[in-house]
């Protein structure tokens, strides 16, 4: 699944076009490196975005649909920023 729809899907962004923009202005790092938002995201990997609210996360799982406010935490979880 892409970076931007992954984040809108799990509700981290809530819009996808604002995902995109942020990954397009070089401001969300998977994994320490800077990606588009176009990059595949897979299982363990951690997601960072920089900017006026920073976010850590690590994924836990992809989901396959749509998914609900109360299953989210299923697919990630915040990492605290040190």
């Amino acid at each position: 699944m892409r970076l931007d729809d992954y984040l809108s899907t799990v509700g981290i962004i809530k819009r996808r076009t604002v995902a995109k923009e942020l990954g397009s202005n070089g401001l969300i790092e998977v994994n320490g490196r800077k990606v588009k938002p176009a990059y595949n995201v897979n299982i363990n990997d951690i997601i960072r975005i920089n900017g006026s609210r920073p976010f850590a996360a690590e994924v836990l799982d992809i989901p396959a649909r749509s998914v609900s406010k109360s299953e989210r935490d299923r697919y990630f979880k915040e990492i605290a920023l040190s």
